[in-house]
C-alpha cells in the first residue's frame, strides 16, 4: 500500500506517514509542509495557513507535518519544482534533509524552471520525467509480477 499527494495532498501525505505506519512508501509532491513558515514565504501564505490550520499555536502545531517528522518511518520520495511560489521549495528541502538525518529511506527530485503547476502545465519533458520517476519509485516499493494490459490503439 502506497500513499501520494501533491500540494495540500502533499501536506496530507506527510502528516499521514508521521501517524500511520502501514504504508510501504510515500510520495510527497510540492507539499504544504510547515504552516508557520508558509505565512511569510508563499504567494498565498498570508491567508491560506490561517484558513486551514487556524491561529491557535497548539492547533497549528498539531497539524504541522514538521512537528511529528521524528515519527516518520515510511520511505518517502519528495518531488518539488524549483520555482514553486505556492509551496516554497525550502520546505521540501528541509523535509527531505530531516528524513535523511533520521535515517528514513528518501529521495528528492527537483525540476528546474518549473512552478507549482508542473503536473498540469509543465514542460512535456519534465512531465514525462515526473511520471517515469513516480513509476520507478512505486516499482521499487510496491513490486508486482502482473503485466499491465496492453493499451488499445485507435
Amino acid at each position: 500500500l502506497g500513499v501520494m499527494g501533491g500540494s495540500y495532498g502533499g501536506y496530507l501525505t506527510a502528516w499521514t506517514i508521521a501517524h500511520d505506519h502501514r504504508f510501504e512508501a510515500a510520495i510527497v509532491e510540492r507539499g504544504y509542509l510547515d504552516p508557520p513558515s508558509f505565512v511569510g514565504s508563499s504567494d498565498i501564505g498570508w491567508f491560506f495557513s490561517e484558513a486551514y490550520t487556524g491561529t491557535d499555536p497548539a492547533r497549528v502545531e498539531a497539524q504541522n507535518p514538521f512537528a511529528k517528522i521524528g515519527q516518520v518511518r515510511t520511505p518517502a520520495f519528495v518531488i518539488h519544482s524549483e520555482e514553486d511560489l505556492r509551496c516554497p521549495i525550502e520546505q521540501a528541502q528541509r523535509y527531505y534533509t530531516a528524513l535523511k538525518k533520521q535515517g528514513v529511506e528518501t529521495e528528492m527530485l527537483v525540476f528546474p524552471g518549473e512552478t507549482h503547476e508542473l503536473s498540469r502545465s509543465g514542460s512535456p519533458w519534465h512531465r514525462r520525467q515526473r511520471f517515469d520517476h513516480i513509476l520507478r519509485w512505486w516499482a521499487r516499493y510496491l513490486p508486482t509480477n502482473a503485466n499491465p494490459p496492453a493499451m488499445a490503439v485507435r
